[in-house]
């Protein structure tokens, strides 16, 4: 029997969730055990993230332009982003950061590992491949950020406006939802879609994932312009 695209993308979504216990820093934060330190690492560094997703997901579009379903949702992503770093801005100035010190500080390169891989997806992978490792992503990452959300005001003192960067990603996105099922149904039925490779880079997406936070957990601040 044909598989639908909601069986793909809960199926997805279920088989490449992150090990609970894989994450050391999120708990830390959400019980106020992590140093303060770590909040300007994840900000700075999700400066350079979320501007290479958005070049990502734009190529992925425009890559997808004559396939309106999967070009779609990667036009919503993209403003999604933009939407994300204007967010961003009130938890870098809440952590004491300017414009300078962001201009200033220099990437970790295990940081930026998973936007170089999503880079990589946006020059070669199917398109609607991507799209289910996105899914699959996105479902751990709105988690971590639903439960720093609420560390960081419960122990950090952070305020509804540090915080919105947050909010935004651990929110409900019934649009994205729907465009996610819609591109992923065209690529079912055009024969683009591969379900073995659309795994493999969300393996790799939630592997690399780990590895910002792991590489954030271990970020000096020694030196640092802020």
């Amino acid at each position: 029997m044909a598989r639908t695209a909601e069986e793909v993308l809960a199926q997805a979504v279920q088989e490449l969730a992150p090990d609970t216990a894989a994450n050391r820093l999120v708990p830390r934060i959400a019980a106020g055990t992590a140093p303060r330190e770590a909040v300007p690492a994840f900000a700075l560094e999700q400066h350079h993230v979320i501007r290479g997703d958005r070049r990502s997901f734009a190529h992925l579009a425009a890559r997808s332009a004559d396939r309106p379903a999967v070009a779609g949702f990667f036009t919503h992503l993209a403003g999604g982003e933009t939407e994300a770093l204007d967010r961003l801005g009130a938890l870098t100035a809440a952590c004491g950061l300017d414009d300078a010190a962001v201009r200033a500080y220099e990437p970790q390169a295990g940081c930026q590992a998973y936007p170089a891989y999503v880079a990589s997806l946006a020059l070669g992978a199917e398109p609607a491949d991507v799209v289910v490792a996105l899914t699959a992503n996105f479902a751990a990452w709105g988690g971590y950020c639903a439960t720093l959300s609420r560390g960081l005001r419960t122990h950090y003192g952070f305020d509804d406006a540090a915080c919105g960067f947050f909010d935004f990603f651990a929110g409900p996105d019934p649009e994205g939802e729907a465009l996610a099922l819609a591109a992923v149904r065209a690529g079912l039925a055009d024969g683009t879609f591969s379900e073995r490779l659309a795994r493999r880079h969300g393996r790799l997406l939630q592997e690399y994932e780990l590895m910002f936070w792991d590489s954030l957990d271990g970020v000096s601040t020694a030196g640092w312009p802020w």
